[in-house]
């Protein structure tokens, strides 16, 4: 579990650089996109939330896990 853990830190460390090198550079920068979830806005309240958009269940069932990325 460690081991796991470290590695998605470092990712997230990495993602921080290039964004940050982007930054500086005036280029665009997506980062990172959740795969089952997307940010809105909250109509009532007007906070960003995240909101599952779909396709884990369906992944789950098949167990094609291909289009996540490698946390392990």
């Amino acid at each position: 579990e460690q081991r796991w853990e470290a590695k998605q830190r470092a990712v997230r460390r990495r993602r921080e650089a290039e964004a940050v090198e982007a930054l500086e550079e005036g280029k665009d920068y997506e980062g990172y996109i959740p795969l089952w979830f997307e940010r809105k806005v909250d109509a009532v309240t007007g906070e960003l939330i995240c909101v599952y958009k779909g396709g884990y269940w369906e992944a789950k069932d098949k167990q094609d896990w291909s289009t996540c990325p490698d946390i392990f």
